[in-house]
């Protein structure tokens, strides 16, 4: 068997006979791998804390036929302040299901990665809202998957002036003049507008660094989440875990 050294997060775990585990990894070069952690859930087991749900860590693997088996770890960050608070819990979770959902086996999975280290670290160390956070991470990842709208004019004329509402389904802003064709685009202020563009091209360290106030908040989530549902054709729901 082939061993390899790769870095990435437990995006899943469950148990398997008595005392191992199979899990989930996202890694950035190697996409989502399944790996079987065994006698990870001994007490004295060097694999219990690296093996754990949302635990980034460096993992030491051998690769078989279908599956790698996990030789060692060692912790990088275990996001301890979202395993301590049930709403930060939660929107992970909501997250994490959305990461297995948009990633595969072999591939180069850096930029998604990046991004959901990222959005976990402000959940864990930051107040932030949590719906904003949510919001911001749908609208980069789009963007990461090759679903970013066109922020750079209207999409029916090209006009860069009064681009007051954002279009599902023409796929980015429209001016005051062609929304009025576009029952399904939704109205924003100047400040959701420029809270985009920010979005699409800030540096993936920053792309939370900016405010807004809670009504464009709100327009930010409304726009946010109808044009990731309908990009990757299923609705996503925050779901309760207890």
């Amino acid at each position: 068997m082939k061993q390899v050294k790769v870095n990435g997060i437990i995006i899943s775990e469950s148990n398997m006979g008595d005392f191992d585990k199979m899990l989930t990894i996202l890694t950035p070069n190697l996409g989502k791998i399944a790996c079987s952690a065994k006698g990870s859930r001994r007490p004295k087991s060097l694999l219990l804390s690296g093996t754990q749900f949302l635990c980034f860590g460096e993992y030491m693997l051998f690769k078989g036929s279908e599956t790698y088996t996990m030789n060692s770890c060692e912790t990088i960050e275990l996001f301890y302040n979202i395993r301590t608070d049930l709403d930060k819990l939660t929107y992970a979770s909501h997250l994490t299901k959305i990461i297995n959902d948009v990633t595969t086996e072999n591939q180069n999975s850096y930029n998604t990665l990046k991004l959901f280290l990222n959005t976990l670290y402000m959940i864990s160390e930051t107040d932030k809202n949590l719906d904003f956070i949510t919001a911001v991470f749908k609208l980069r990842l789009l963007k990461i998957l090759g679903f970013a709208p066109n922020v750079r004019g209207c999409t029916s004329c090209n006009s860069k002036e009064e681009l007051t509402h954002f279009s599902i389904i023409d796929n980015g802003f429209k001016c005051k003049a062609c929304a009025k064709q576009d029952t399904g685009a939704i109205k924003m202020s100047d400040a959701t507008r420029n809270a985009i563009i920010y979005i699409m091209g800030a540096d993936p360290k920053k792309i939370f660094s900016f405010e807004l106030s809670e009504a464009c908040q709100k327009e930010l989530e409304l726009i946010s989440n109808i044009y990731f549902n309908e990009k990757l054709e299923k609705e996503y729901k925050i779901e309760k875990l207890f």
